[in-house]
C-alpha cells in the first residue's frame, strides 16, 4: 500500500444536508436531555429568566441551552468559558445535547459571560433547587443526616500582584521602603531579595494585603500546602445517596465553624425547597468545626451534632454560658459510639468524593472568574451537574462520559453497532480510557 499524502482540496460550493457529518450522541447526553424535557427544564429556566431581560430586540442564547453549557464545564471537566465554547464547536455530540443545527455556530464565551453578569445570583440557586427536586422525585434524597466539610479554590489572582491595604504598595514598593530605612538608598533586585529572605518578621497576612483586582480573594495554604488567593467552597452532602443539598462560597480566611451555620440552615432551606418533608436531624464534622457555640446552637435547634474534638490539655465551663458545657459532653458521647465512628467513616468517604468530583474531575479546582458572586454562580452549577450526574448512575446506570463506566459503556456500543467490529471497540476504550488512566502502557493492546 502506498502512503498518502495530504493535499489542499477545493471545498465544495454547496454541501447536501444528507451529506453532512453527524454524531449517534452519547448514551449519557442523550438520557439527560431526555430527563431535564420530562421535567420541563426549559420552560422553567425561560420563566425564571424573563425579568432579566427586556421585551423585543434580538434574542438571545436561550437560557435552557446556557445552563447546559455550564452542566458541560462539569461533565467534560472544563474549567474556563473558553474552554466550553471550543469543546461545544468541535463536538457534534454536544452540538446535539444543546439542540444546535450543523449550520449554527456554537456560542461564544463573551455571550456567556454577558449571561452570566445579567442574571442573578438567586437564579443559580433555584437552578439547583430545581435539580434537588428531581433527585427527590426519584427518592434520592433523604436529608436527615448530613455531612459538611468544605476545601479551597485558587482565585484568579496572583500573589506577586497584591498590594498593601494602607498605602498601596506593591511587594517590591514595600521591600524597597523598607531598605532606604535600613540606609539603603537605591536598593537592586538581588538585595531586596536578599534582605526579603533575612527578614525576621516576614509574613504576608490578610489583614495587611489584598489584590486589586480580586479584594474578595485570601490568601490562603492550599490542599497542597502552597500559598495562593483563594476562596472556600463548603458542602453539606446528604450521606444517604451522596447528594449535595447544599454549596456556598465564602472568603477563604473564614473558619470552618464560622461558615458550618450558614450551611446548615441553608440546606434545610433547599430541602424544602426541593418539595421534601425531612427535617435536619444529624450532622457530623471533622474536627475542624469543633465549636462551643456551633455545638449549642445545634443542640437548641434539635440537631445532634458528631464532631471530634480537638485536643486541649484543660477546659474552663465557669466563663461561658450554661448551656455550652452540656452541649460538649453530649456531643462527646455521640462521637464515642459505634454510630458516630460509623458517620464519621462516610463524612470522610462521600464528602471528600464530592470534593473530588466537583473539583478535580470536574474543573472547579481552578476559578477563572472574579468575585465572590461571580464564583458561587458557576461553583453552584457544577454542583447542580454533580446531582445530575449521580441522578443518571443511581437510576439509569449511565456514568459521566469521561468515567471509566463511560468507556466500558462506549465499547458496548460499538460491538452492537453493526458496522463496529471487536477492534473498534478497542480503539474506543483506549482513547476513553487515556486521559484518566495513569497504567495505560500496561494495558495488553496498547500498542494496537
Amino acid at each position: 500500500m502506498a502512503i498518502g499524502k495530504r493535499k489542499a482540496k477545493q471545498e465544495e460550493l454547496f454541501t447536501a444536508t444528507m451529506q453532512l457529518a453527524k454524531s449517534p450522541g452519547h448514551p449519557f447526553y442523550r438520557k439527560l436531555n431526555q430527563v431535564l424535557a420530562e421535567a420541563d427544564f426549559d420552560n422553567f429556566t425561560e420563566t425564571l429568566c424573563a425579568p432579566f431581560y427586556k421585551k423585543g430586540g434580538r434574542p438571545s442564547i436561550p437560557p435552557g441551552t446556557y445552563f447546559r453549557l455550564l452542566f458541560i464545564g462539569y461533565f467534560e471537566g472544563i474549567d474556563s468559558q473558553r474552554g466550553i465554547a471550543w469543546r461545544v464547536q468541535d463536538s457534534l455530540c454536544l452540538r446535539e445535547f444543546l439542540g444546535l443545527a450543523l449550520t449554527e455556530d456554537a456560542p461564544d464565551h463573551s455571550a456567556l459571560t454577558k449571561i452570566r453578569q445579567r442574571l442573578g445570583a438567586e437564579v443559580y440557586e433555584k437552578v439547583f433547587q430545581f435539580v434537588l427536586k428531581l433527585l427527590q422525585e426519584k427518592k434520592l434524597l433523604r436529608g436527615q443526616t448530613l455531612a459538611i466539610d468544605s476545601t479551597t479554590l485558587e482565585a484568579n489572582a496572583a500573589m506577586k500582584s497584591i498590594v498593601r491595604k494602607d498605602t498601596g504598595q506593591n511587594w517590591n514598593e514595600y521591600l524597597t521602603a523598607l531598605a532606604q530605612a535600613e540606609g539603603i538608598s537605591s536598593p537592586s533586585t538581588e538585595d531586596l531579595r536578599r534582605m526579603d529572605r533575612k527578614r525576621p518578621d516576614k509574613k504576608v497576612s490578610n489583614q495587611d494585603w489584598r489584590h486589586p483586582h480580586d479584594p474578595e480573594a485570601r490568601i490562603a495554604k492550599m490542599k497542597d500546602g502552597t500559598t495562593h488567593l483563594a476562596y472556600k467552597a463548603e458542602h453539606a452532602v446528604d450521606l444517604e445517596n451522596g447528594a449535595i443539598v447544599e454549596a456556598i462560597i465564602t472568603p477563604a480566611d473564614q473558619g470552618d465553624s464560622q461558615t458550618a451555620l450558614q450551611t446548615v440552615v441553608g440546606a434545610q432551606v433547599n430541602l424544602l425547597a426541593a418539595g421534601s418533608t425531612a427535617r435536619v436531624q444529624e450532622v457530623v464534622m471533622d474536627k475542624g468545626y469543633h465549636d462551643n457555640r456551633l455545638l449549642d446552637f445545634c443542640r437548641s435547634a434539635g440537631v445532634r451534632t458528631y464532631i471530634p474534638e480537638r485536643r486541649q490539655k484543660g477546659r474552663c465551663w465557669t466563663d461561658k454560658p450554661e448551656g455550652y458545657e452540656k452541649s460538649f459532653r453530649a456531643n462527646r458521647r455521640r462521637v464515642h459510639t459505634s454510630k458516630g465512628r460509623r458517620l464519621n467513616r462516610q463524612r470522610s468517604e462521600k464528602c471528600e468524593r464530592s470534593f473530588a468530583h466537583v473539583c478535580e474531575t470536574g474543573g472547579g479546582r481552578r476559578t477563572w472568574l472574579r468575585g465572590m458572586e461571580n464564583v458561587t454562580k458557576s461553583y453552584v452549577l457544577r454542583c447542580a451537574a454533580y446531582n445530575l450526574g449521580l441522578l443518571l448512575r443511581k437510576v439509569f446506570g449511565l456514568r459521566k462520559p469521561r468515567s471509566l463506566g463511560a468507556a466500558v459503556w462506549a465499547v458496548i456500543v460499538a460491538l452492537i453497532d453493526p458496522p463496529g467490529t471487536f477492534g473498534k471497540g478497542l480503539r474506543i476504550l483506549r482513547a476513553e480510557l487515556r486521559p484518566i488512566c495513569s497504567l495505560w502502557s500496561w494495558l495488553p493492546f496498547h500498542r494496537t
